[in-house]
């Protein structure tokens, strides 16, 4: 059989994944056409963006975590959305968020190893735009997306 994990590892990252609604129904005790008429509701009104994998990251060569905290250059305070749309696009991002306080973002990078990470804060942090980071490893994930690990 053909091996195409890498594949969807990348697709269920992206949020193409489907909720089990015969276990939702089952420990909800409510019928199936229930719980999918909820879901199919909570879609169309944009409370749900997208069903995503709850992944062991070390399983998927991601098994090393950093929260990167950013300042901005001056030229770029007033406006972090920009610098965030534009990191968007780097795979290795799990989130972005704009942040109060002595930072302006702060992001989540998935990477298999220091090496890798390395290579991503010397070819993406070092963007115009981008003042200072300071990176907080994670030794360990306990929870993730609201799922105990």
């Amino acid at each position: 059989m053909k091996n195409i994990k890498k594949e969807l590892v990348e697709l269920m990252h992206t949020g193409y994944c489907s909720p089990r609604i015969v276990d939702l129904a089952k420990k909800l005790k409510e019928p199936s056409t229930t719980i999918h008429y909820n879901i199919k509701q909570m879609e169309k009104s944009k409370e749900i963006k997208a069903f995503k994998a709850v992944f062991d990251y070390k399983l998927i060569d991601e098994g090393l975590c950093n929260y990167v905290l950013i300042n901005l250059t001056p030229d770029e305070y007033g406006n972090p959305e920009r610098i965030g749309k534009e990191l968007v696009s780097f795979p290795q991002i799990e989130s972005i968020d704009i942040a109060t306080g002595g930072w302006e973002m702060i992001l989540k990078v998935r990477t298999k190893d220091v090496d890798e990470f390395y290579q991503f804060v010397k070819n993406v942090l070092s963007k115009k735009g981008i003042a200072k980071t300071t990176s907080l490893t994670s030794l360990k994930q306990l929870k993730t997306e609201f799922v105990g690990i």
